[in-house]
């Protein structure tokens, strides 16, 4: 094998990763099926409403890899969202069993090498970053045997009661101008504020949940927040990118917070797809950057309960 055969093979594969994942989702929504809104609850997917998690350390799984590990567990028929690798099962005194398939996951990061770091000491310039995706395998916990009780139990999804409370404390705890009224939902960048008609403009109200956390997605991006770039124009590929980002967002916080929403937004899939097909990192990046919105209205969940438990101990 040549050296330079050698060193062009980690770009080749880094491609065809994402070659490979952005033809998986393409497929979908060249099927009328929008991958990070799935039927939980139904025969078609057994597993309960959650976000992905690592059974062994407990972390959710983030941007890419949640679509990834949905799209198993609705293909497989699991009835868990809990994965572990192979050595993990075993740490917990379980196994892999014989003759199971597991589900590709990547981790995305970035290395400075050590030439670069070396280029940017002597000429004075900021040393250039290089992305990386990390392939890894990791099997579903219903695909194990021998586990802890508690690693191994599907988890009951959230009482229904709880869910419109911790929205609504949720949204103020963000401290994002939120408005309720109005005929359509938007996010104003300019002013920076979310508009979102009442909850009774919707037929089933449990909907209102999901575009008020799409909006709020937007408003996440604002330059004294996450600083996303948010001026693309209507029928834009930038316009399509960010609408991505916000439905991926609106998805991951349901899934948080156990709110099984019955509308589908594919308003957008024709340009979602123009997105992907013109570029192979889109999905990828727009699934990192929902990740990120959904921590950052997330993290005030944490506020908003303290401050309930508060109330009701003083009650």
């Amino acid at each position: 094998m040549s050296s330079k055969t050698a060193s062009a093979r980690p770009g080749h594969d880094r491609t065809s990763l994402y070659d490979e994942i952005t033809g998986k989702i393409i497929a979908e929504l060249e099927a009328g099926r929008v991958p990070w809104v799935q039927p939980w609850g139904t025969a078609a997917a057994k597993a309960p409403l959650a976000m992905p998690k690592n059974a062994a350390t407990g972390r959710q799984y983030s941007g890419i890899n949640v679509l990834i590990l949905w799209g198993a567990v609705i293909e497989h028929g699991f009835p868990a969202q809990s994965w572990l690798t192979f050595r993990q099962a075993l740490s917990l005194g379980g196994n892999v069993r014989k003759g199971e398939h597991g589900t590709t996951v990547v981790y995305a990061d970035r290395f400075t090498p050590e030439d670069e770091k070396r280029r940017a000491r002597e000429t004075g310039e900021e040393a250039a970053a290089i992305p990386f995706l990390k392939r890894f395998t990791v099997f579903n916990a219903a695909q194990c045997e021998n586990l802890p009780a508690e690693v191994a139990a599907v988890a009951p999804p959230p009482p229904p009661g709880l869910i419109e409370p911790r929205v609504e404390a949720l949204i103020a705890a963000t401290g994002v101008d939120f408005r309720i009224g109005g005929a359509r939902a938007f996010y104003a960048p300019g002013p920076d504020f979310v508009m979102v008609p009442p909850p009774q403009a919707y037929f089933e109200p449990i909907n209102w949940h999901r575009t008020a956390l799409h909006e709020l997605g937007h408003a996440s991006g604002h330059p004294s927040r996450l600083g996303r770039d948010l001026g693309g124009v209507f029928g834009s590929k930038k316009y399509a990118f960010e609408e991505l980002v916000a439905e991926m967002n609106a998805a991951f916080c349901c899934a948080s917070l156990g709110i099984v929403p019955t509308v589908r937004h594919a308003d957008y899939i024709s340009s979602w797809l123009d997105v992907l097909r013109e570029d192979n990192r889109a999905v990828v990046r727009a699934a990192s950057q929902a990740s990120k919105a959904a921590d950052w209205i997330l993290g005030f969940l944490s506020d908003t309960e303290s401050a309930n438990t508060t109330a009701q101990e003083a009650a």
